[in-house]
């Protein structure tokens, strides 16, 4: 994800301070890992500096004086390209589950143990975001990233059953000996 781009994008509603940015990035993106403070300042920064965003004043709304940042329409336009691309599937496969699979079958581990203990973490994650996506008033982009974070962990459930009925194989390709 593209923290420049989703700041671009919150403050393609108006002009706000940073702190208001970063909750505004945790309330719309509630299954994302948080975003830092130094991170959003630092990006803001940056935004700045590429002519994307500029300083709209200060605000100090009774607290202490913030800056204030808007988008430039350089910044819009590039929002909009950003949004418009197609995000490519990835080139490359990179699966933590699946190394630890091989590299317990070549320490002398227990990749059927492992990959059980693995599906019942799963399992455990799943009832979390089906408990949150069925939570009492829970709003829309709460229940749209839990599905897409249910729908990933279904896919390794799926992957781990597979790989389950494939270790005798796999241990023989993996460590020959």
């Amino acid at each position: 994800m593209s923290t420049r781009h989703i700041l671009l994008g919150l403050l393609a509603t108006g002009p706000s301070h940073g702190y208001d940015l970063k909750r505004r990035h945790d309330e719309r993106f509630p299954q994302a890992r948080p975003l830092a403070y130094g991170q959003v300042y630092t990006t803001l920064q940056r935004l700045v500096r590429d002519g994307l965003a500029e300083i709209d004043g200060t605000d100090s709304d009774g607290g202490p004086e913030r800056t204030m940042y808007r988008t430039t329409d350089d910044g819009a336009r590039e929002l909009a390209q950003w949004a418009a691309e197609i995000a490519p599937p990835a080139p490359f496969v990179t699966n933590e589950i699946f190394a630890k699979v091989v590299v317990s079958i070549l320490s002398g581990g227990d990749p059927d143990g492992y990959l059980l203990a693995q599906r019942a973490a799963h399992m455990t994650r799943m009832r979390e975001l089906t408990a949150l996506k069925t939570a009492p008033g829970a709003d829309l982009a709460s229940v749209l990233s839990a599905d897409y974070a249910l729908n990933h962990l279904d896919a390794d459930l799926r992957w781990m059953t597979t790989t389950a009925a494939r270790l005798t194989t796999l241990t023989a390709e993996v460590d020959p000996a």
